[in-house]
């Protein structure tokens, strides 16, 4: 297939990542901003808050670090807390069917491996593009790394 993307290629729900990113950003404002005008708190129930504030942020940061990268050598699946490198020999065929909250990888060793990094929640169209792009990628490797 000659419209293949030249590798590596990241593939990352790029709105859900922004809103969680700009939610967490504006969480962590707001519980800041309430802690420092409060003044009948001491100044460890300040930092409390702040603390509060800056742990739900990292919670949001680490649901938007989902991501799948395609490379020569592979494909990197990072889901919210494992990272798992593939050869392309290994994944079988890339599912997203209708309804899936992700995309699945069909996997050599009879697995399947969700990759969150390709979600149709906001952008379906693109998550949809997406998949059709690395199915793409992965047929056209596996067959050619066979002997």
């Amino acid at each position: 297939m000659s419209d293949l993307p030249t590798l590596p290629v990241t593939f990352r729900p790029g709105r859900t990542r922004a809103v969680l990113l700009t939610s967490g950003v504006v969480i962590f404002a707001v519980i800041t901003l309430v802690a420092l005008l409060l003044e009948q708190l001491s100044p460890g129930e300040k930092l409390s808050f702040v603390f509060t504030g800056a742990l739900l942020f990292g919670v949001l940061a680490t649901l938007a670090r989902v991501k799948v990268v395609a490379a020569e050598d592979g494909v990197t699946v990072v889901n919210i807390a494992s990272r798992r490198h593939l050869e392309w020999a290994e994944i079988l065929h890339v599912n997203l069917r209708p309804g899936d909250p992700w995309v699945f990888l069909n996997l050599s060793d009879g697995t399947s491996l969700p990759a969150l990094g390709i979600q149709p929640g906001i952008a379906k169209e693109r998550a949809i593009a997406d998949a059709r792009t690395l199915r793409a990628l992965a047929e056209s490797r596996s067959t050619r790394d066979l002997p």
